[in-house]
């Protein structure tokens, strides 16, 4: 957890993991003592689009024609697949490489046992409710995944074929990456986050980098305006050198590190 501040405004800048297994004991300390002292609560997704993504989701998903997965992937992707395919319990064949690519990553937290349930914005949403506390959003459901929809079919495919290949080990990154984040250890969180994306440079770019510059576009904005907000964000966009705090660094805003 990150802050910015100035003389009327402080905005806490919270790393989130978005699913969680359950019984994991975040919500206390300095952590929790932000979201008492925070007059709002800024997420991705406010919980009325987060209600939404499902649906948007499968107006989004499907292909304009079906187009076999022997035509997408390469043999030893192919058969890879076909395990996950049947695990997952969907059809390939009809959705646009992104969205499989979305539904093998649930079936990943599935299998490392982490439930959005139990995940950092599901917390503070109860909590804030509970407070009476405003909640907002940075995106909407749709905009969201129109990142993914939009990048362009090479794009989609490299990154469908690189999930495909890796798909062994992703249970065992997935639990690294919540390893990490629970140690508080940035570094060890960049390099798990950012090994796979920075192979694909466009979908870093769309994904990743361009949504931090639109947020932390926002904090400046915010920043104009008394008060106390905790904006709590998937962790990744919150490490490395194109993460929310260095922008904001760089644009001279006095950002420290808190928890």
């Amino acid at each position: 957890m990150w802050l910015v501040q100035d003389d009327d405004t402080r905005i806490y800048l919270l790393g989130t993991m978005h699913a969680l297994p359950a019984g994991t004991d975040w919500n206390r300390g300095k952590v929790a003592a932000a979201a008492a002292s925070a007059d709002e609560l800024m997420l991705e997704l406010s919980p009325a689009q987060l209600a939404e993504a499902g649906a948007v989701f499968q107006t989004l998903a499907p292909r304009d024609r079906p187009l076999a997965m022997e035509a997408r992937l390469p043999p030893a992707a192919l058969a890879a697949y076909r395990k996950l395919e049947a695990d997952g319990d969907f059809s390939g064949d009809t959705l646009d490489d992104w969205a499989i690519l979305v539904l093998m990553g649930q079936r990943v937290a599935q299998e490392a046992d982490l439930s959005p349930a139990d995940g950092v914005e599901a917390g503070l949403t109860a909590t804030f409710r509970g407070a009476g506390k405003p909640i907002r959003g940075l995106e909407s459901a749709k905009t969201q995944l129109m990142l993914f929809e939009t990048l362009d079919p090479a794009t989609q495919r490299t990154l469908l074929v690189s999930a495909i290949e890796n798909a062994d080990h992703a249970v065992k990154d997935v639990g690294a990456m919540a390893a990490a984040w629970s140690r508080g250890d940035a570094d060890a969180l960049a390099k798990v986050i950012n090994e796979d994306v920075d192979r694909v440079p466009a979908a870093r770019k769309a994904i990743i980098t361009d949504r931090n510059r639109r947020w932390s576009a926002w904090i400046k904005m915010r920043m104009d305006q008394p008060g106390t907000v905790l904006m709590a964000v998937g962790a990744g966009h919150l490490v490395g050198d194109d993460g929310v705090p260095a922008m904001l660094r760089a644009d001279g805003y006095r950002v420290t590190r808190v928890q």
